[in-house]
């Protein structure tokens, strides 16, 4: 089964491949998501690598500190996604309660 680990602190200026040719130095890439800035569109400097469970464990201890560029890199596992609004960590854990989102502008109250 595959497993994610999240790559941050990387040159804006890095490339997929780059990232791609460094994990596969470690063990079989199977796929890379960048994460982009969502107010600009541009590489914030971090992705989520996947690769074989068992390779995982293996790129952390060997890539964590790693010089990708000019910037050393910080590998680690990925968490699992909570989802929008920060849902639930465990079946257990009762959903957090959420406010309505606000409809126009608005006036605020002094």
């Amino acid at each position: 089964m595959p497993k994610s680990v999240y790559v941050s602190n990387i040159s804006f200026e890095a490339t997929e491949e780059e990232i791609f040719k460094l994990f596969s130095v470690v063990g079989k890439v199977s796929s890379i998501h960048l994460i982009n800035d969502p107010a600009t569109g541009k590489f914030s400097g971090t992705c989520f690598v996947k690769m074989a469970s068992a390779e995982a464990r293996e790129v952390i201890d060997t890539l964590d500190g790693a010089h990708l560029g000019v910037r050393p890199i910080s590998v680690t596992e990925a968490r699992p996604y909570k989802g929008k609004g920060g849902g639930p960590a465990a079946e257990n854990e009762p959903a957090r309660p959420t406010r309505p989102a606000r409809k126009g502008p608005g006036k605020r109250r002094k």
